[in-house]
């Protein structure tokens, strides 16, 4: 699959692309191969603003859950802004003297691609989405907005020469598929708009380079296929179109990126971890002032992933219960995952997102009296880029190359075995403090049976699971070459079973190790 891709991908960069390597500097990218630089945007990415972007993970937190997903923005914009290139010479060959696509046309798109990312903020969208609403009352920033005004910072700071339509341009593609953006400053070539952040039907190279890339570091085993939409696209009526044939493909790279959220991007683990980063971040708030930064670009750059590094090392004891998270991510000792359940799709329409005060409504149990805080609820959604709606009602496909009509294609004429709804939501349920699962989970099973008459989960939380408890050993092993102090920390179901077994702290050889074990 892998090489089947890159072959297909080089043999397009070689067509399309008309990149002179004597005006540019190359880099080796993993997915695309050889990306070549120009003059202007090596302009932009030699700078701190852009590099800082190395410190950002492309997966935020997921790497924790997924090993291979520590790769960065800063890769991946390298890899959008080379596919913005691809497409557009693409269709430049094709119809490059009817659509009027000059030198501009080509720096712009290529900019808009490149620069798309650098407002983002640490860990992915957890920064915009849980922490800044949770610490500045619904606060509604996007990353993209600050993309904007770091790109006029940027411009600014290192006086770099570009032209200001240009850049107008490049700030008007980049928030291209926001619900709010702005009207765009010209009425011509609008299918420019339709290459990095598709506002229309959502097929753009920012997907075309995160589902590759995104699965290609988790190791998932399948890749999709882009290069062949790429080949087969058209502007007609201002406007890019797919060629018939490839609806199948079409159909794909939505419901792949729906199983890229369903597998990766929402694993229960991840959120996990993640909830605990937002407590963590919310609790330094007030010492460090992180949410402070999205006021000003010159303050903004500065921060990414390693603020959690910051909190751990800082000398505040204000930072207390922070650093108390952070450790408890270290070692493993996440919130717990109590269960989850499928929003039933006749409700979606009507849903209210689930609270934790929703849960402790529904607690039955007197042994312990459960309060907000001990319990976080996630409502994950999981759609095809539009809701409940089916993405490719906004597609617009055509026949041949000799023909001029755009169309649309009818799930019912494609095939019986396509999705005939088009969104998920999941309620999950987190237990912050391990003593409390068994009580959050009974609570848990409760409410569903309040709001539905029945549970709504696959199966019970397995007992195993519920009887599991951390047990904590301290043994000190002397030899006279050696002094080992070792903690190990066992997960115990029955009294025999040690499920775990992790030495925190100490140095011992492989002899000694075998003699420690006999001690024990």
């Amino acid at each position: 699959m892998g090489a089947y891709y890159n072959e297909d991908l080089s043999r397009l960069t070689c067509e399309a692309s008309m990149v002179d390597p004597r005006y540019s500097k190359h880099v080796h990218d993993n997915v695309h191969g050889n990306i070549y630089l120009d003059k202007l945007s090596l302009k932009f990415i030699d700078t701190e603003q852009f590099q800082r972007l190395r410190d950002l993970k492309q997966l935020g937190a997921t790497y924790m859950v997924y090993p291979g997903a520590v790769h960065s923005r800063f890769e991946h914009s390298l890899g959008v802004y080379w596919l913005a290139g691809v497409a557009i010479h693409m269709i430049k060959n094709l119809q490059g003297a009817e659509l009027g696509i000059d030198r501009f046309d080509i720096q712009t798109v290529k900019l808009a691609g490149l620069l798309h990312d650098v407002g983002h903020g640490p860990f992915s969208h957890l920064f915009e989405r849980e922490f800044l609403p949770r610490v500045l009352n619904g606060c509604q920033w996007s990353h993209e907005e600050m993309s904007l005004n770091m790109i006029e910072h940027m411009v600014d700071v290192h006086n770099i020469d570009v032209e200001r339509d240009s850049l107008n341009k490049v700030k008007e593609m980049i928030v291209a598929s926001n619900e709010n953006a702005p009207s765009k400053s010209s009425k011509e070539k609008l299918f420019l708009y339709d290459i990095v952040a598709n506002g229309r039907n959502g097929i753009d190279v920012d997907k075309f380079d995160y589902m590759v890339r995104d699965s290609r570091a988790c190791r998932l085993g399948v890749e999709f296929q882009f290069p062949r939409l790429l080949e087969n696209m058209r502007v007609i009526d201002d406007e890019i179109c797919y060629r018939a044939k490839e609806r199948f493909a079409v159909h794909k790279l939505f419901s792949f990126r729906a199983d890229l959220h369903r597998t990766v991007y929402m694993h229960a683990k991840v959120k996990a971890i993640e909830l605990m980063i937002v407590d963590a971040l919310t609790k330094a708030n007030d010492v460090l002032q992180i949410a402070s930064s999205i006021q000003d670009p010159s303050t903004y750059w500065k921060l990414d992933d390693t603020i959690i590094k910051t909190i751990e090392t800082h000398a505040s004891p204000e930072l207390k219960e922070s650093k108390d998270l952070i450790q408890r991510i270290r070692r493993r000792e996440l919130y717990k995952f109590c269960n989850e359940f499928t929003v039933p799709k006749d409700d979606l329409e009507h849903f209210q997102k689930v609270t934790p005060k929703d849960i402790i409504c529904c607690q039955k149990s007197c042994d312990v009296t459960l309060k907000e805080d001990d319990i976080a609820v996630t409502n994950v959604k999981i759609d095809m880029t539009r809701g409940r709606n089916n993405p490719v009602d906004r597609v617009h496909f055509f026949k041949d190359y000799e023909t001029n009509e755009k169309f649309n294609i009818d799930d019912e004429r494609v095939s019986h075995l396509l999705p005939a709804y088009y969104q998920d939501v999941i309620v999950r349920v987190y237990s912050k403090k391990p003593e409390l699962f068994d009580t959050v989970c009974e609570a848990f099973t409760n409410f569903q049976v309040r709001t539905y008459g029945k549970t709504k989960q696959v199966h019970a939380t397995p007992e195993k699971k519920k009887h599991q408890r951390p047990s904590y050993f301290m043994v000190e092993y002397r030899e006279p070459s050696i002094v080992c102090i070792a903690v190990l920390v066992c997960y115990v179901t029955h009294l025999e079973e040690v499920e775990r077994l992790v030495i925190l702290y100490g140095q011992i050889g492989l002899e000694e190790m075998e003699r420690f074990m006999i001690v024990l």
